[in-house]
């Protein structure tokens, strides 16, 4: 008979939960879609690009929604079955609570395998990939972006302006650049051809001119030069948000799989900042997967008890939850980089606090006593009075 019970309890928690996985991953990636489209409308991104960018942020997506449907799956589930005074019958019948917990212990360790894989691997194989995919992207954005007679102003500081793209070449002729990078003398450089060249480990495009002069006018010292030239290059520098400060392709904490990431937080001359923010990251590989059997442990007795609203209450309780562990979270992120806490704690604490309060009120609900203390229920009934 358990088992008979634990499948059907299964079942009650498995198929809200592939519902509401489904419906919060495609609400934060509808957060994404307006991006990817303008990248692929406006600026004339191939469609297969789009796609794998969206294939490189799912794991990101699923380390959230996995977590937040297993909790509010098994609020609603049980939620269900406690409306219809079925866990009532099923304890009637001889079985305690802890019987009817393998149910909800399995979906909790698939939820934590499935999470720990992609917090572990995927998350950073997709973030880099995506570092990279973004400047290839940027790179073809430099080349098909340019217009000829048109001034283009998508790089900061220059304004580029080419008199003519002759079709089949990979050069622009009749080249105009006002560069205004430094302030106190803007240039002005004229070239009689240009051509774009990408150099992806340092993550620039440069803009390589030949036969052209470089003005250069000092309203304050009141003085003019020109330069003539035969080659010059401009870095058109693509690595604000995909390289180091020196140009270099490098990975940061988020990028890195856990073995990367000990291997770096044993690294001699590593700085205390840098130290706590690896040791934060290592810690939260872990945290984030062990949320799942938090979330199932806690869930479990909120989900069975007595109410008389529908789904939304588990909704709602589900929310209250996730919103006081992800708030407790970033606290004590926040504290372990500030050095308050231990950065091991600040990471865990959430994990912590939840867990002991969902194991109490596991406890308090298999031995059949109300969740809220009785003094406590006595002061809520005279404040609704």
């Amino acid at each position: 008979m358990p088992r008979i019970v634990n499948r059907y309890i299964l079942r009650e928690i498995a198929v809200p939960f592939f519902m509401i996985l489904f419906v919060l991953t495609f609400v934060l990636l509808m957060g994404r879609i307006l991006q990817l489209m303008d990248l692929m409308i406006n600026k004339g991104i191939a469609v297969t690009d789009i796609a794998r960018l969206i294939l490189y942020l799912m794991p990101s997506f699923l380390t959230i929604t996995i977590p937040v449907s297993l909790l509010i799956s098994i609020l609603i589930g049980l939620g269900r079955l406690s409306r219809d005074n079925e866990i009532i019958v099923l304890k009637s019948s001889g079985l305690s609570l802890y019987q009817l917990m393998p149910s909800v212990a399995l979906v909790s360790l698939c939820a934590f395998f499935i999470t720990g894989v992609a917090g572990f691997f995927l998350v950073p194989y997709g973030n880099f990939a995506t570092k990279n995919l973004l400047f290839d992207i940027a790179r073809q954005k430099a080349s098909i972006g340019i217009k000829e007679r048109v001034f283009n102003g998508d790089f900061a500081g220059l304004v580029l302006y080419a008199e003519e793209l002759p079709p089949q070449e990979d050069y622009m002729r009749g080249v105009f650049i006002s560069d205004n990078r430094t302030l106190k003398e803007p240039t002005t450089i004229i070239a009689e051809k240009g051509y774009l060249v990408s150099d992806p480990q340092s993550m620039r495009v440069t803009l390589r001119l030949k036969n052209g002069s470089i003005h250069t006018a000092d309203a304050d010292a009141g003085t003019y030069k020109k330069i003539d030239f035969s080659s010059y290059d401009i870095n058109l520098d693509l690595s604000t948000s995909v390289g180091d400060k020196n140009g270099i392709i490098t990975k940061d904490t988020r990028e890195m799989s856990l073995p990367e990431l000990i291997r770096e937080s044993r690294a001699p001359g590593l700085g205390k900042t840098a130290l706590k923010d690896f040791t934060i990251e290592i810690h939260k590989k872990f945290t984030l997967p062990f949320a799942c059997i938090v979330f199932g442990i806690i869930g479990v007795p909120l989900g069975i008890s007595k109410h008389r609203s529908g789904k939304s209450r588990g909704f709602v309780t589900g929310l209250i939850v996730i919103m006081t562990y992800y708030v407790i979270q970033i606290g004590g992120e926040a504290l372990g980089e500030t050095g308050i806490l231990s950065p091991a704690i600040g990471a865990w604490i959430s994990n912590i606090l939840l867990g002991a309060i969902g194991v109490y009120l596991l406890i308090t609900a298999a031995k059949e006593k109300p969740l809220v203390p009785d003094s406590i229920r006595s002061i809520r009934a005279r404040t609704r009075t």
